[in-house]
């Protein structure tokens, strides 16, 4: 597992994390003793950065994540979580108050003190526009709440607004081989302010491992299920705003790339980390085998010119119509 640089002043950390969404709500049960034997496999597997957030099953990824870190005592561990879903998407909720009460919640969830990355929810897009929100952020930071926060985000317009400002040390962004149009002029621009890169739903919800067909259902408590069309949340959060069998079949045109003695999931995986502004791919799993799995990308080699190229034309033959200006 190789190092990368989270950020402004930030952390090395494992170049594959670990996003704990699944472990929380919203992709069918895992069990506590599941969920935790999956944590410490990836950590076994040399992950270092862990994601989670206060909604993720109402508090219950934190918990667990925050279980997971005494029990491991590994100081080399950074966990970064998110606050704002828990009220309604109004700029006007993102109140001094309740940012800190949210704050609190976090912490106690976590059982720390100071939180090392604090990252904005998705919030409303007016909020990129209301520097009072990022200055009260600043002063959280003084106060010791944490030591410093960035913002997720759902378009790229309000990542390239977001890091305008100076505090922002991070960015969390959907990007996969299906959602490609963070690559040009964010990217260029996070690295140039010293930015991190923290890529979330790198699977396409799944799509990308490949194990999925067109017979294939999701439980009733799965956002691939309830979100499909974005009824509960931004669509681009399930299956990357991909419709499903569109991703059917374009996964059939990259299963021939994939190495040998490797997964889809992998070189998807390896994929994004052919990308140097990326800091860190956060792909969840419900399994130790497949957080190791996951973990198991960086060990792959560098994908060459004609496997690059070959991805590059099954997104703008078959997906970017679907996704590109949208996102």
């Amino acid at each position: 597992m190789h190092p990368r640089t989270l950020g402004r002043n930030g952390n090395a950390v494992s170049e594959v994390g670990f996003g704990a969404w699944q472990i929380g709500a919203d992709w069918g049960e895992v069990g506590e003793d599941e969920a935790l034997a999956t944590l410490h496999a990836a950590a076994d597997a040399g992950v270092t950065f862990f994601d989670t957030a206060d909604v993720y099953g109402d508090g219950r990824s934190e918990r667990l994540v925050g279980r997971f870190v005494r029990e491991r005592a590994d100081p080399a561990l950074v966990v970064a979580t998110k606050m704002g879903r828990r009220a309604e998407q109004t700029v006007e909720n993102y109140s001094p108050e309740n940012l800190r009460a949210w704050n609190d919640r976090s912490r106690e969830n976590l059982g720390v003190d100071t939180l090392e990355l604090v990252q904005l929810h998705c919030p409303p897009t007016d909020l990129y526009f209301r520097p009072e929100v990022f200055e009260d952020l600043d002063a959280m930071v003084a106060e010791g709440r944490m030591r410093r926060y960035g913002v997720s985000v759902e378009r790229v317009e309000e990542a390239l607004k977001a890091i305008q400002y100076p505090g922002v040390a991070t960015v969390q962004i959907v990007f996969n081989a299906f959602r490609q149009r963070p690559a040009g002029l964010f990217f260029r621009e996070a690295e140039a302010r010293g930015v991190g890169v923290v890529v979330r739903v790198p699977l396409a919800s799944g799509l990308l491992s490949g194990r999925y067909t067109r017979e294939t259902t999701f439980g009733e408590d799965d956002h691939r299920q309830f979100n499909r069309n974005g009824e509960a949340f931004d669509v681009g959060e399930t299956f990357a705003g991909v419709p499903f069998e569109v991703g059917l079949d374009a996964v059939e045109e990259l299963r021939p790339l994939v190495p040998e003695g490797a997964s889809l999931a992998q070189l998807a995986l390896r994929w994004i980390l052919m990308h140097p502004a990326v800091s860190t791919v956060i792909p969840g799993a419900r399994s130790p085998e497949q957080a190791a799995g996951n973990a198991a990308a960086a060990d792959l080699p560098a994908l060459d010119g004609a496997a690059m190229a070959a991805i590059a034309r099954v997104y703008e033959e078959r997906i970017a119509p679907h996704v590109h200006q949208r996102w």
